[in-house]
């Protein structure tokens, strides 16, 4: 690979764009900048640009109506701090539905592909699209990868790939994708030559998920159709009988509006606690807010329970890892979902949980338990390379 590359990696969300700036030279990724544009769509937008070191570039207040004008910004800030030319662009793309299986180089024919894929998710497609879109505007020959979310679940088998729902809906593309794929890539990267026959990375953040792996494969998830799916979440409510879905269509007058609302804004922690989606700030609060604990012991008892299920579908377990915002930081969150968990020799020691050591299981635990965080971007940055340099 030739030296010194700078590789841009972008995450465009609903209201919000991420990005982190990579030199990479002789296969070694060293960031440079990071940041985000956030308040896309609403008042009161915000750039904030760190160096390697974490110390403030640059922040400015900018009206950032759609996401275009969110990487319009950032190319705009880039250029005022005189950041090194790009070289290439990465893209967290949330869907890949069923045929787009690995990362691949931006063409018109993936971009029309996309397009077909934003029923999928659409809080989440429109934004990644415009990314590119966006990019492309302005540096039309700049080479551009799309880093699909669901990619690393594809190997899944169909027994849990499958919906028990007619074949020809299967066939439509109508399955369980699973998400977060380019963080469990990374962990899986990360863990090298000590991935177990069986594990579990358990990705808990304000979206939260879990993969079980057999043998360094694939073999299911939580999530499904979309991310709204698995256990609860922020604002999202996990699985939901599909009854009550009819029920509130029927009886309550709720539309395919008010229905995306519920499942992934208004439910989860959130619609539990009726305070926040925030785990530190329900933590914090509940001592004396009955309904923040309730929301915290439901999301423990939602994580420990999936963690018994993929257990099962493994048939024993070996390594369980956390990752993500919480499984990185909430020590009370690890500690709660683990006791209960003796039966899959699982015994946590409380002073590596506190201090979110590497390993927390105590030496005498038969299950390793691991705490690993997790690096999306620069998971992106290296498919981004391999693609276009190697």
């Amino acid at each position: 690979m030739p030296a010194g590359h700078t590789i841009l990696c972008i995450n465009v969300g609903s209201s919000s764009c991420k990005f982190a700036l990579y030199s990479v030279s002789g296969g070694v990724e060293s960031i440079v900048a990071e940041g985000a544009a956030d308040r896309i769509g609403s008042s009161g937008g915000k750039i904030r640009i760190h160096d390697a070191h974490g110390s403030l570039l640059a922040e400015s207040d900018r009206e950032l109506a759609r996401p275009q004008a969110a990487v319009d910004a950032l190319f705009d800030e880039f250029e005022r701090l005189k950041l090194p030319s790009l070289d290439a662009v990465g893209h967290r793309i949330v869907h890949g539905g069923p045929h787009h299986v690995s990362p691949e180089v931006v063409t018109p024919a993936l971009l029309d592909d996309l397009k077909n894929l934003i029923p999928f998710a659409p809080l989440h497609m429109p934004g990644g699209i415009e990314g590119i879109e966006a990019v492309a505007a302005r540096h039309p020959k700049l080479p551009q990868v799309a880093c699909f979310d669901t990619a690393f679940h594809r190997g899944m088998p169909e027994r849990a790939e499958r919906f028990s729902i007619p074949r020809e809906l299967y066939d439509a593309g109508v399955r369980r994708y699973g998400f977060h794929g380019i963080s469990y890539e990374y962990i899986m990267q990360a863990l090298g030559a000590d991935v177990p026959p069986r594990l579990i990375i358990a990705h808990l953040g304000n979206g939260a998920s879990m993969a079980a792996v057999l043998n360094g494969h694939p073999h299911d998830t939580t999530m499904g159709f979309t991310p709204a799916g698995g256990f609860m979440m922020g604002t999202r409510p996990g699985d939901l009988d599909p009854g009550v879905i009819v029920y509130l269509l029927e009886q309550k007058r709720y539309d395919a509006k008010l229905l995306a609302e519920l499942v992934n804004l208004k439910s989860g922690l959130l619609g539990v606690s009726s305070l926040s989606s925030d785990v530190k700030t329900l933590l914090d609060a509940r001592a004396t807010n009955a309904a923040a604990a309730m929301a915290i012991e439901m999301f423990c008892y939602q994580i420990r329970k999936s963690v018994g299920a993929l257990a099962g579908a493994l048939g024993g377990l070996d390594m369980l890892v956390f990752t993500g915002g919480i499984g990185e930081h909430a020590a009370a969150i690890r500690g709660e979902v683990c006791a209960g968990l003796e039966y899959l020799g699982i015994a946590i020691d409380p002073g590596r949980n506190d201090s979110s050591a590497d390993t927390i299981s105590s030496a005498a635990s038969k299950c390793r338990v691991r705490v690993i965080p997790t690096n999306e971007n620069l998971m992106v940055a290296r498919h981004t390379a391999r693609l276009v340099f190697e």
